[in-house]
């Protein structure tokens, strides 16, 4: 089964990757937890994203499309990076973000989303 794993983002992430102790020490503890996702043979792929003041969205509205300069709104609806995983299934998945270092300074949550598989569109 795969999931997406998204880290949602906080005021904190909006700000960008500024170099600061502790975004270096949780650099750290994410680098060991990945490596963990990889010896158990889940890790598929993980990303960071820069903050959504240097994003772009397009608004569709029948045939026109509207380009919309971040930042945006919606904090704890954005999201600041993910992790693609090939899970048993969703308690695996559950377990694996339970171990996971905090990635954010503050509070902060972690979103689980199964993908379709051909079998659900049959």
């Amino acid at each position: 089964m795969r999931v997406m794993v998204l880290v949602k983002a906080t005021q904190d992430s909006e700000k960008g990757f500024l170099r600061t102790a502790w975004e270096a020490e949780m650099m750290e503890a994410m680098g060991r937890f990945n490596d963990e996702l990889q010896d158990a043979r889940i890790f598929v792929t993980a990303a960071g994203l820069k903050p959504t003041s240097q994003g772009k969205r397009v608004a569709f509205d029948g045939p026109g499309r509207t380009v919309i300069n971040g930042p945006f709104a919606g904090g704890s609806e954005m999201v600041a990076g993910f992790w693609l995983w090939d899970v048993k299934d969703m308690d695996e998945a559950v377990a694996w973000v339970k171990r996971c270092p905090n990635p954010m300074p503050g509070p902060s949550e972690i979103e689980i989303r199964p993908f379709y598989e051909m079998a659900d569109l049959q």
